[in-house]
């Protein structure tokens, strides 16, 4: 059933400038994504073992811990020298409590589509790992927990053809149950052999303090518009008429925000297609109170909860 207590109409019955609630002072261009996230983990070694062994991740690149920093480990998808995620080993550091530090939710890897999904599910089946999953209307999802406790949602997009909104242009949501039984046969014969090529980061989903701080800071400053507002307690925002870049909620509330003693998110990537709009969302944000500053990797924000964001271009990729 659709989250809100509303007829829904189809998404396309709505032109693209009615999808969602846009930000006051600017707005982020339609064709971002994002890039490489930078995990905190205890050990290096036990965290390989899940992503590479249950995600199916491919280790890029590895760097040996020395007394000054720990070893790091750089991973991608089949094909791709792009790294997707970056763990990083800080010995000692606490797993994350079951109920949640602000932060870090969880990050989501997009699969090109439902066969993929089929062929991860049975993979995970056959390992005897421990998921949850759900149908969002939008998507189909499952979500692992890592060694550390940071979850992961691996999920597929349904054609946005099959995607519905409300008359207002809020995109609709819910927690389904996953048709297990569909999913896995759309998987065929293939065996699962790792992620597959186009795999990407989809979005990435934080517990926060204030749903207006939230919104103050990822809409109204960065530039990404309302998409989903009445969840309750949550708040999601995208750009390009996308269900969502960004979740936001304050399921967590009235726990502390994850330190360098925690296994957390140390950065996560926002990729945009020109200097010109990556410079506009950092003056934004500099101009609503949110600090910027100039990193190796492009400009670099925090958020309210800790979450360094770093806006990145494509001539930078190019670059690099």
């Amino acid at each position: 059933m659709p989250a809100m207590n509303i007829t829904p109409l189809p998404y396309a019955a709505l032109a693209p400038d009615q999808i969602g609630i846009r930000p006051p002072d600017g707005r982020l261009p339609a064709d971002i994504r994002i890039g490489t996230v930078a995990l905190q983990i205890a050990d290096l070694a036990r965290s390989l073992a899940f992503y590479e062994d249950v995600l199916g991740f491919q280790v890029l690149r590895r760097s040996e811990g020395t007394p000054a920093a720990g070893a790091v480990a750089e991973l991608g998808a089949a094909g791709s020298e792009q790294a997707l995620l970056v763990l990083h080993e800080q010995l000692g550091v606490r797993p994350v409590p079951r109920r949640g530090l602000l932060g870090l939710y969880h990050f989501a890897i997009l699969l090109p589509s439902r066969a993929d999904l089929g062929r991860f599910l049975r993979h995970v089946h056959v390992l005897g790992v421990r998921i949850g999953s759900s149908d969002h209307l939008y998507s189909e999802a499952t979500y692992l927990t890592d060694p550390d406790g940071i979850t992961v949602e691996v999920y597929r997009d349904r054609p946005r053809s099959e995607w519905q909104v409300s008359e207002q242009g809020e995109i609709q949501s819910a927690l389904d149950p996953l048709d297990l039984p569909a999913v896995l046969q759309a998987a065929g014969d293939t065996r699962w052999q790792g992620l597959p090529a186009g795999t990407t980061i989809g979005h990435m989903h934080f517990y926060t303090g204030s749903l207006a701080q939230a919104a103050a800071f990822y809409h109204a400053a960065l530039g990404l518009d309302k998409v989903t507002w009445s969840l309750p307690g949550a708040l999601f925002v995208s750009a390009g008429g996308y269900h969502h870049h960004v979740g936001l909620n304050v399921w967590a509330a009235g726990s502390p925000a994850a330190t360098a003693q925690d296994a957390r998110l140390l950065s996560w990537e926002l990729w945009l297609p020109d200097a010109a709009s990556r410079d506009a969302a950092a003056a934004r944000l500099q101009q609503a109170g949110f600090p910027t500053e100039p990193a190796p990797e492009g400009i670099a924000a925090t958020d309210p909860w800790g979450n360094r964001l770093l806006l990145r271009t494509d001539g930078e990729r190019a670059r690099h």
